[in-house]
């Protein structure tokens, strides 16, 4: 197949908190997000394959989830997506006694205006 007919896709995934891996892909025309996926499998060592994920992954293009049957274009950038390590709700709860305890129970004071800092 000519190298010109072929798409040029990236395959971004993170294999841990603050990690990013990107493999750049050329696929036919036609792929989808799992030919890109199985694809990349074989070129980065360390990605797990489809088949061995449960349903708390999930994968995307360009930051929109989609489901594998996806056909990609030209220049895509498929996205593998981690289950949450911790739960969003809980978090913004701990944030917010961590902030009273250092206020003493009282919020934070407001800024005049035109003061910086």
């Amino acid at each position: 197949m000519d190298a010109a007919a072929l798409l040029q896709v990236e395959f971004a995934w993170s294999p841990g908190p603050g990690q990013l891996k990107l493999v750049s892909l050329r696929l036919p025309p036609g792929a989808t997000v799992e030919a890109a996926w199985r694809a990349a499998c074989g070129q980065c060592e360390g990605l797990p394959r489809p088949e061995d994920l449960g349903p708390a992954w999930s994968v995307g293009v360009w930051g929109r989830a989609c489901a594998l049957d996806r056909a990609l274009c030209d220049r895509d950038r498929v996205e593998l997506y981690r289950p949450l390590t911790a739960d969003p709700k809980e978090s913004r709860r701990l944030r917010y006694q961590a902030h009273l305890a250092r206020w003493g129970g009282k919020r934070a004071p407001k800024k005049r205006a035109g003061q910086a800092g």
